[in-house]
């Protein structure tokens, strides 16, 4: 489940985007936490797990009218390989569904190889 942060998920927050490898330092942590805070054009979301109840990912977006631009993406490393990150770009999707869901250069090939899995399912879909 896909939520919008908020103060009490600080510590939760800075934890996951501390798997990022440009914020091992806790003051770039701190900055960049503060530029999703203050910005009114970036947000982060919170996964939660719905059969532990735990958060175990967050992902970043800068979006304008068009564009909502995948900044950063971390998943706990315990619950890697289940696949949250297409459920979680699912949803940012359903959040955004008139916004074409772009990457960084560190993010552009999740996002590319989450957009091939949803061709590949469209075209399962057309295929019936």
């Amino acid at each position: 489940m896909l939520i919008s942060y908020n103060q009490n998920y600080e510590k939760i927050a800075m934890g996951l985007l501390s798997y990022i490898a440009d914020f091992k330092s806790v003051d770039r942590l701190q900055d960049e936490m503060e530029s999703y805070i203050q910005s009114e054009d970036k947000q982060l979301f919170l996964w939660k797990d719905t059969d532990t109840d735990n958060i175990v990912g967050i992902i970043g977006v800068e979006y304008n009218d068009v564009v909502a631009l995948v900044r950063h993406v971390a998943i706990n490393p315990s619950f890697r390989n289940e696949g949250i990150v297409y459920k979680l770009l699912n949803k940012l999707q359903s959040l955004f569904p008139n916004h074409a869901i772009n990457g960084t250069l560190e993010t552009a090939p999740i996002i590319a190889k989450w957009a091939q899995k949803l061709n590949e399912t469209d075209d399962l879909v057309d295929e019936k």
